[in-house]
């Protein structure tokens, strides 16, 4: 199936590892030109090579957090300066920790709505202007089952993975007009280095064994299995592709079924 992607410039956050290095490995396999960052140049220099290696891709790679909002306005200049504009872009940012609510400090709630909230802000408040020269643009978040079905000990990230689908629908309404398709990805427990360092703490506090809480995540969707990130990654160069061209506001879980609403 031709995605119509060939050429496009597609920017993927946090893609040194998990589902965005997929994400990023996706869309290069698609025969995008690929922007990628992170936090960890050593970690983000090597998928980036990998990346330019194997799929014969141009790579832009630069490391930076994108809780800063100076740093992600010159990552997009230097973008557009390499590849001309900005097609596609892909917000996405590592979870905040498992915590209940009276456990949470607010520092913690600080970093998690400038980490999973405010970057997509500052990520959108860029690129927005690209796509509008080109009329035609794509903006994909990466957030939650959390913002349809809450998760026990993820107070931080219900709450604030929500504010983005808010952001999400709200952006697709005023940008649709310009050829820009907003929408968001959200991800049932998938096979990351994030799940384990979650099942590990929900062991230490059940007495469980980390693999216990996995098996246990895995049986309760009904595929019966934890999800990949290339299955993530997949849904996400779809939903940027021709072949999504008349989708935006929307939430697409990607949970093997785990939701069990309507």
């Amino acid at each position: 199936m031709n995605l119509g992607l060939k050429d496009r410039i597609a920017l993927v956050a946090a893609s040194s590892q998990g589902i965005g290095r997929a994400t990023a490995e996706a869309f290069a396999a698609e025969g995008c030109r690929v922007a990628m960052c992170a936090r960890n140049p050593q970690t983000l220099q090597a998928a980036g090579e990998k990346i330019r290696t194997q799929y014969n891709a141009e790579v832009f790679a630069d490391a930076f957090d994108v809780t800063d909002p100076a740093a992600v306005s010159r990552f997009i200049a230097g973008v557009a300066e390499r590849f001309g504009g900005v097609d596609i872009c892909v917000t996405n940012a590592g979870g905040p920790p498992a915590k209940g609510f009276l456990a949470a400090t607010l520092d913690e709630w600080r970093r998690a709505l400038e980490a999973n909230f405010l970057s997509t802000v500052y990520f959108a408040r860029e690129v927005i202007p690209h796509m509008q020269r080109k009329g035609w643009g794509r903006i994909i978040t990466i957030t939650s089952i959390t913002t349809r079905q809450p998760i026990t000990d993820l107070v931080l990230s219900n709450a604030v993975r929500a504010a983005v689908v808010g952001l999400v629908k709200s952006l697709a309404n005023e940008f649709g007009k310009d050829g820009i398709l907003v929408n968001n990805v959200g991800p049932g427990f998938t096979a990351t280095d994030r799940l384990k360092e979650l099942a590990k703490a929900r062991a230490s506090a059940s007495g469980k064994s980390g693999r216990e809480i996995l098996d246990g995540w895995a049986a309760d969707a009904p595929v019966n299995r934890l999800g990949e990130p290339r299955e993530i990654a997949e849904t996400i160069v779809w939903l940027a592709s021709e072949r999504a061209s008349y989708i935006t506001g929307q939430t697409v879980l990607v949970d093997g079924g785990m939701y069990k609403g309507l």
